[in-house]
């Protein structure tokens, strides 16, 4: 009897993990393309990123200050992009990711010329400087020969969320301008806002 009752027991734990085993969660992963456009929590995102950089650096460099300067100098002004704050903000937003995005469409638009930021700056004075000492005269780069920024592009990003039992209205604001770096003059202010409706089913966030 006793003998019986532990097999009934063995049979039972058995059953049991059989079926949470086949209760447990499952992962699947599909591969999509880089460039679609998804947005699965509601957040600050690549594709909120990219939308918002191409948008604002083609109003900035469609603006007037560009073809004065030109008419001043002859030149195509140089750019640097300075520091884009977070004010405001809930959530953690990756500001770097915001910054190369701006830098690409800047440089690939072709209507200006892009100075490398204060961090990379550093890097490439110090191959500079390594060149004096290891490099063929004929091809070591000079020093105190950079290209100094006319301008600098800076901003900030403003989160505001606005929330009532399972619903969720998140709205994104990014305001930049666009800086003289001789006169301190701003040469051009653009904003761009971002709202969106989120919903879940179980209360909460």
């Amino acid at each position: 009897m006793k003998n019986n009752l532990k097999v009934l027991g063995v049979v039972l734990l058995m059953f049991s993990l059989l079926i949470l085993s086949g209760c447990g969660a499952s992962k699947s992963v599909t591969r999509i393309s880089a460039d679609t456009q998804t947005d699965l929590s509601g957040r600050w995102n690549d594709t909120d990123s990219k939308l918002v950089a191409g948008s604002m650096i083609s109003d900035v460099i469609s603006r007037s200050w560009r073809d004065d300067f030109i008419a001043e100098t002859g030149n195509k002004p140089r750019l640097i992009v300075g520091t884009v704050r977070l004010k405001d903000a809930t959530e953690h937003i990756k500001t770097n990711g915001f910054i190369k995005d701006m830098e690409r469409e800047l440089i690939n638009s072709g209507k200006i010329k892009f100075v490398a930021s204060s961090e990379e700056r550093e890097e490439v004075r110090s191959e500079r400087l390594d060149q004096q000492s290891h490099a063929s005269e004929e091809t070591s780069k000079r020093l105190a020969n950079e290209k100094a920024a006319d301008f600098m592009l800076k901003g900030s990003i403003t989160m505001y969320i606005d929330a009532v039992d399972n619903q969720q209205v998140k709205f994104y604001q990014v305001d930049l301008e666009l800086v003289d770096l001789e006169s301190n003059e701003k040469v051009w202010m653009g904003s761009k806002k971002i709202k969106k409706f989120v919903k879940q089913k179980k209360a909460g966030w």
